[in-house]
């Protein structure tokens, strides 16, 4: 029973967490102020391994049914793939400093490689150091967002996590002849 309780515990915080990451890129937002890079961390950090990336890509896989496929999918959801394998090594200290460093980790990876693909593989850019130093200017102002963003949203999803572990352990040490009351 309590196996069941927790397997289906496990499996709202899934949906929530897929739910959370799709409604925040529908709506209106700055551009890269959303809370998937946060989810891949949360899930990384908290969820069975086995569903940690997998839920980032879900929300990414999702929405982008109706924002639209790429030909950069790859490094986009790749990068939600590394967020969430950074939750993995957060997970041996969740302490605000690691998590705080976490975040940024997964934000300027995703610039690196996402605007690195950009001149890599559209015509956008010229393909000397020249276009990919012009790329990663023009994302500057989408890296901030998402800097700001992935703070924001890794910190309210690790708060709320903090509170309901203390809401969980309260509970718990209610003495029975109080709630016999």
């Amino acid at each position: 029973m309590i196996r069941q309780k927790q397997s289906v515990a496990l499996m709202l915080v899934a949906i929530i967490l897929v739910a959370l990451g799709i409604v925040t890129r529908f709506v209106p937002h700055p551009a890269n102020f959303t809370a998937i890079g946060a989810v891949g961390i949360f899930a990384g950090a908290v969820m069975p391994k086995k569903w940690a990336i997998v839920i980032p890509v879900v929300a990414m896989a999702l929405s982008d049914i109706f924002l639209g496929f790429h030909s950069l999918m790859v490094f986009t959801w790749g990068c939600m793939m590394l967020a969430a394998g950074i939750g993995l090594l957060i997970r041996q200290s969740m302490k605000p400093r690691i998590i705080l460093l976490g975040s940024l980790l997964a934000s300027v990876q995703f610039f690196l490689i996402t605007y690195w693909a950009v001149w890599m593989f559209t015509p956008l850019y010229s393909k000397g150091l020249d276009g990919l130093f012009a790329s990663y200017v023009a994302g500057l102002p989408f890296f901030r967002n998402m800097i700001v963003g992935d703070l924001v949203y890794t910190a309210a999803l690790f708060c709320v996590y903090a509170l309901a572990l203390v809401l969980i352990q309260r509970r718990q040490r209610v003495p029975v002849a109080y709630l016999k009351k």
